[in-house]
């Protein structure tokens, strides 16, 4: 299964979602995964890379990933019975190269916050991701929702992506997120991330054997 994670806008909480996605189903479910980062920053190798410098056992393989590459990497990967698949795109559009990422994907993840820019980003990466592959679900993960923050478009946000795909359970703002990495998902922030991580394992995520 080939998982997509991805927004036009940087800073919507691409990597950290894969990250939480990627410990969550190595850890917790026991499930076989392989990160790709395709993101130009790169993050998620970094936290990769320094994990295997302080000697920390690898739940997870990383690789970094330019698009030229990837028809060979999916081949590859995918020879791997049950294997799971998380991509973490970059943060563009405009590249031919990626029509085959979109193309291989059986799940596509959107995170996105609640403001003008992020919205407006991730109205068209559904229009573009919709046009290649039509046969993905395509989840929306509203991120860093602030409790203190009154959000009076919230709702018609909502109402004009839910024409693309579906709304998931959000994630809240915490600063613990900064200690996130390849191996640990930080304890005090599992109860804000198991309703999202749960409900995406239950709903699109087929057990390991299943067709």
């Amino acid at each position: 299964m080939v998982i997509l994670i991805g927004n036009q806008k940087g800073g919507a909480g691409k990597s950290t979602l894969t990250l939480l996605l990627a410990n969550y189903l190595s850890q917790v479910r026991r499930r076989r995964i392989t990160v790709l980062d395709m993101d130009y920053q790169q993050s998620i190798v970094t936290k990769y890379e320094k994990a295997k410098v302080l000697e920390n056992p690898e739940p997870y393989e990383v690789i970094p990933c330019d698009l030229k590459h990837f028809p060979v990497l999916l081949e590859a990967i995918q020879r791997k019975k049950g294997e799971l698949l998380l991509i973490d795109l970059p943060g563009k559009m405009d590249d031919d190269g990626l029509i085959p990422v979109f193309l291989s994907a059986d799940l596509i993840l959107c995170p996105f916050n609640y403001d003008e820019f992020s919205v407006d980003s991730t109205l068209l990466f559904a229009m573009v991701t919709q046009r290649i592959n039509n046969h993905a679900p395509l989840l929306f993960v509203p991120n860093r929702i602030k409790t203190t923050v009154r959000y009076e478009t919230r709702q018609q946000v909502d109402q004009v992506l839910e024409r693309f795909g579906k709304l998931c359970p959000g994630i809240a703002d915490r600063v613990d997120f900064q200690r996130l990495s390849t191996n640990e998902t930080p304890a005090i922030v599992l109860p804000v991330v198991l309703p999202l991580l749960e409900h995406l394992y239950e709903k699109y995520i087929p057990r390991e054997g299943a067709s």
